[in-house]
């Protein structure tokens, strides 16, 4: 059935229409479609789907995923980006199950290390040479060209070990060759931040970006600070990539005040943190509008920045012949005292509310987990 929207606030949707009309086959018209159903949002606003730059939904396949349902729709979500749970030994099954069956759009970073997190942090993916196998690699990509939207690469002492920055350095050459960006997670050390930080160019992304691990953090020192800045300024991408242990609310506050804001706002979502600290999408960005993230930086962060990175284009999302991806949400006053990956606590004012999402024609509510 045909579908209106109506009474809405658009935001990061350009010159939208006072109302948006959608075909029974999916797609944004320009005109009312006879019979249509009527879709009231209430003064909400609209905006392009939000998209989630970073999360783990190879359920089953590796020991830390969620169900992509709990990532995606219900929490006001319709594009991923699953973030290195599967390498090129199974990669195959991550698309089958996971990419191929859900409405959401879902794309992957494929885990320079084989197995990907099958064992997350109980057995590395990059316990040496051997971990990496660079022409199955290759294959994976060429095969799933698709799909897959990066390389991924865990670069912190607990995943390499002695091993240090080289597994980093060969997932950007690997990247490089295959035209992709990079994506890094930082942590504690070893590599230190700015040997991963030397390898990195535009378009590649850096993950948790403000943790807040010691020899780990952008705010070690001035120097690094400044070297995050340039980096940003130059086109790398600052992603927060909160997850269970790298988002620091001090770390996000100062950051922000001295001029950084994130390029993208995700969650890093799984088993360990979906019941807390993260939640969901629309906490995580509830929580960097707190520290001061303005209303529209937050907006691009979760819809026209990340959909770059996975090739949906949020800018024509209004647009006719466009198939129709969209998040209702509302920002309202609350009362909530979040907690950051360090056990720290801040109270929340306001919080992003998502109501429903549109796929198509599919229209379906959605309801915050939070606190």
């Amino acid at each position: 059935m045909a579908i209106t929207l109506t009474n809405f606030r658009a935001t990061g949707l350009g010159n939208a229409p006072d109302t948006i009309h959608i075909t029974d086959a999916g797609l944004v018209a320009d005109t009312a479609q006879t019979g249509a159903q009527i879709v009231d949002c209430n003064g909400a606003y609209l905006s392009p789907g939000w998209c989630d730059l970073h999360v783990h939904v190879w359920h089953g396949g590796t020991d830390i995923s969620v169900r992509a349902s709990e990532a995606g729709r219900p929490t006001g979500v319709t594009a991923m980006a699953d973030a290195g749970s599967a390498g090129e030994a199974n990669f195959h099954g991550l698309r089958e199950y996971i990419i191929e069956p859900h409405a959401e759009t879902i794309r992957a970073f494929l885990n320079i290390g084989s197995i990907g997190l099958v064992a997350c942090n109980r057995v590395s993916e990059l316990i040496d040479d051997r971990s990496i196998d660079i022409d199955r690699t290759f294959a994976v990509i060429e095969a799933n060209r698709d799909v897959i939207c990066g390389v991924k690469v865990r670069a912190s002492q607990v995943i390499v070990g002695a091993w240090g920055v080289a597994p980093a350095k060969i997932a950007k050459r690997v990247a490089e060759i295959a035209g992709l960006p990079l994506m890094v997670h930082v942590g504690e050390p070893g590599p230190l931040i700015d040997e991963v930080f030397d390898i990195l160019t535009p378009g590649d992304i850096v993950t948790h970006c403000f943790n807040g691990k010691r020899a780990g953090s952008i705010r070690d020192t001035a120097a690094l600070f400044a070297q995050a800045k340039r980096m940003a300024e130059n086109g790398i991408l600052m992603d927060i990539g909160h997850g269970q242990a790298s988002f620091d609310f001090k770390t996000a506050r100062d950051s922000v005040a001295d001029g950084l804001l994130p390029y993208s706002i995700s969650t890093d979502l799984h088993l360990r943190n979906i019941k807390g600290p993260v939640h969901d999408l629309a906490t995580t960005m509830s929580k960097l509008l707190s520290v001061g993230v303005p209303f529209d930086e937050c907006i691009a962060a979760v819809t026209q920045r990340p959909r770059d990175v996975l090739g949906l284009d949020s800018v024509k999302c209004a647009s006719p012949g466009i198939r129709a991806d969209f998040t209702v949400f509302d920002l309202a006053e609350t009362e909530v005292i979040a907690t950051d990956s360090s056990g720290n606590s801040l109270a929340l004012n306001q919080m992003f509310e998502p109501r429903l999402t549109v796929i198509g024609t599919s229209v379906e509510p959605s309801a915050r987990r939070g606190q």
